[in-house]
């Protein structure tokens, strides 16, 4: 099962694409409401993989790697959202809690962002999802986090 969410943002593509890309803008809004995130170590590249942690606000860590597949600034991305330890190693998402029809291999997402008179477009689709409740529990979380992102835009 797939999930799409959209948002358009008073922002140009290029301003988006920064806040999706680099380190100190994805630090101020990843994650859903009440979760920071303390590190966002990008490598925004095909092939390349970016290291993100966000914590609760009783301090539990979830620790998440993009990795890409395609890179097209400021238009699209396409990457496998992982489970990690703290050190980048995979984990299975069961281990931690979450529900066991999230794909070991990763979630894969695609991002676009699309000019939208002053501002922009950007659809998030998350892919393989066994069920409807995790589809229900993952978009509650996409959009608290694209939320944030206005914020920040």
């Amino acid at each position: 099962m797939d999930l799409t969410v959209t948002r358009t943002y008073g922002a140009p593509p290029e301003r988006v694409w920064a806040a999706l890309t680099e380190s100190e803008l994805v630090k101020r809004w990843w994650g859903p409401d009440g979760f920071s995130c303390p590190l966002a170590r990008m490598d925004v590249r095909p092939g390349g993989a970016s290291l993100i942690t966000m914590r609760s606000p009783e301090g539990f860590e979830l620790h998440n790697t993009w990795t890409y597949t395609v890179v097209d600034a400021p238009r699209r991305l396409e990457y496998v959202l992982g489970f990690c330890d703290a050190d980048g190693r995979s984990v299975p998402p069961s281990s931690l809690g979450l529900p066991a029809d999230i794909p070991e291999t990763g979630v894969p997402h695609e991002v676009t962002l699309t000019p939208s008179g002053p501002g922009t477009e950007l659809t998030v689709t998350e892919r393989g999802y066994a069920t409807a409740d995790t589809v229900r529990l993952s978009r509650l979380g996409l959009e608290q986090t694209l939320d944030k992102l206005a914020a920040v835009l």
